[in-house]
């Protein structure tokens, strides 16, 4: 394991970061604080708890993964989408670095930024609401397994996309529609029985009622079966995104 060049990979992304801190760290966190306000006000008043939790901290963990579910795509996606557009990616194929290598750098840094958003996000939901996590550890692996999964998947769009147009294709038509659907400001089990069947293909479900069974003890699905659909898709992110870069496909000319 070329430790030395992950690093490299790694820091380097983190230093974009912190040239473009408004729009990596506090856009988001200022977007989702916004709708914590409006749905906490507007929703709130009408209901004052779901699961004898109260409705501002009920939504907090829907919340933090719909940040970190875009965040991370949006992340990893541009940051390989950039070398490709500038051409340096032809750099970084020659470099005595494997293709795993590669991907583990730059999923690595995406997912460091998404789980830094969460946490400030949820240290925000703190002031305006209490709260009590159940299974503190639990939060930080999910959140973790979360934002590397989701930064595989962008990994893979940032490959695919020949265009900036097409960064945000597919999460803004798929995975956002997805994630609102997958009961971020609800429980599903307030739907109609028919709903209920409908949202349980929904993969946003499990990954938001795992991370909310972290915070209150509760969720609409079993957490084993949260945590299998995870690592299912971990795993196949992964073996897609080290095959695609082995192949070169949409990096060599």
């Amino acid at each position: 394991m070329n430790s030395h060049a992950i690093r490299a990979i790694y820091r380097f992304e983190m230093a974009r970061t912190w040239r473009t801190v408004t729009q990596s760290i506090v856009s988001p966190v200022l977007s989702t604080a916004l709708y914590f306000v409006v749905f906490g006000s507007a929703i709130g008043s009408r209901i004052e708890h779901i699961g004898g939790v109260t409705y501002g901290a009920f939504i907090v963990p829907g919340l933090i993964m719909l940040s970190v579910l875009t965040q991370s795509i949006s992340n990893a996606s541009f940051g390989i989408y950039f070398p490709k557009f500038t051409g340096t990616i032809y750099e970084l194929l020659s470099a005595p670095i494997s293709h795993l290598e590669i991907v583990l750098s730059y999923v690595a840094a995406a997912a460091t930024k998404s789980v830094l958003v969460g946490l400030i996000i949820l240290a925000t939901a703190s002031v305006f609401v209490p709260l009590d996590i159940a299974h503190p550890v639990w939060m930080v692996l999910f959140l973790i397994l979360t934002a590397v999964t989701f930064s595989l998947f962008g990994f893979i769009i940032g490959i695919w996309a020949d265009g900036f147009e097409k960064l945000q294709l597919i999460p803004m038509l798929i995975v956002m529609p997805l994630t609102f659907l997958g009961g971020p400001f609800y429980s599903v089990s307030m739907l109609p029985p028919i709903w209920q069947k409908l949202s349980m293909l929904n993969p946003s479900v499990y990954l938001i009622s795992g991370f909310r069974w972290s915070f209150f003890d509760q969720s609409e699905v079993p957490i084993g079966l949260s945590v299998g659909m995870t690592l299912v898709f971990f795993v196949v992110a992964l073996a897609v995104a080290t095959e695609i870069m082995r192949r070169g496909w949409r990096l060599k000319a």
